[in-house]
């Protein structure tokens, strides 16, 4: 039964990009957003959402919790409509939708030749980063976790391999494997440290013990390299602001806890500012 339900969804949203691809960049940001609204809150994700947003503050009042979903539904459905034109921001033709505060970094790191590690999160149109720090010159290898539709997981990849990153590595064991590998080849590293992972440690994010990837840290620890925070959020509808930070270098006697740590407190930092603008459905508090 999910192989067809998994097929459905798929004819449906390749539709979906092809009535999004006919009516523009903007008029299509902007029936994603109303369809997001619309469809997400009878999603089952729902409960857990609400219980993320009162771990995240537990004396949020219901009305605030209502705003924070529906806007985050709204955004959602805006990233969904905007990966089709995922090769215009690429090609340059919305390059005055993306604004990148930064770039002296980006300059350092491409003319230093020596990788470093970029974390993130899941805030708005989080594959604009990847895509942006490549573009500018970058060797970028991006982790990424596939789709359970098995179909639509090959029109993603596909997606991403031309335009955002053409270095993918799956998330899992035998993806820090390779994270290895490229490493050792002066390639830098992209990633989120925003879900949950079973292999992780528990990290406090927002006072409350969560399961947090390592993996950085590890790298961080292995190589003696920095870390490099990327954020990125929504202007305006269809505009967005990314923001590359000051690299950051870590004593040699920080262990992986205190790294790891230390990239949290960054995360809910980023959350806080813009906290309609991150993705609250993952489970990220289960233990």
């Amino acid at each position: 039964m999910k192989i067809i339900k998994y097929f459905f969804q798929f004819i449906s949203i390749k539709l979906f990009f092809f009535i999004f691809k006919l009516v523009g960049y903007k008029n299509a940001s902007n029936i994603g957003g109303l369809i997001g609204s619309k469809i997400g809150p009878l999603f089952k994700s729902k409960k857990i959402t609400e219980n993320n947003l009162k771990n995240y503050s537990p004396n949020i009042d219901s009305q605030s919790v209502k705003n924070i979903m529906n806007k985050m539904w709204k955004n959602y459905g805006r990233i969904f409509a905007e990966y089709i034109f995922i090769k215009d921001f690429r090609s340059g033709k919305l390059e005055k939708n993306l604004k990148v505060n930064g770039l002296e970094y980006l300059d350092q790191i491409k003319k230093s030749k020596k990788p470093v590690i970029f974390v993130s999160g899941h805030f708005n149109n989080f594959e604009l980063m990847a895509m942006q720090i490549e573009k500018y010159g970058i060797n970028l290898a991006a982790v990424y976790r596939p789709l359970n539709n098995i179909f639509l997981n090959k029109t993603m990849e596909k997606i991403r391999k031309n335009f955002i990153c053409k270095n993918q590595i799956k998330k899992g064991i035998s993806g820090l494997r390779e994270i290895l590998i490229f490493f050792k080849k002066n390639t830098s590293i992209a990633m989120m440290i925003d879900q949950r992972v079973t292999e992780g440690i528990k990290c406090n994010l927002f006072n409350k013990p969560a399961y947090t990837t390592t993996i950085p840290a590890q790298i961080i620890k292995k190589f003696n390299c920095p870390v490099v925070t990327v954020y990125i959020e929504r202007k305006n509808e269809v505009n967005f602001e990314m923001t590359v930070d000051k690299p950051i270098y870590f004593e040699e006697n920080d262990n992986l806890e205190k790294i790891t740590k230390n990239l949290n407190l960054w995360l809910e930092k980023m959350i806080s500012k813009n906290p309609e603008q991150w993705i609250w459905t993952h489970n990220r508090w289960k233990l």
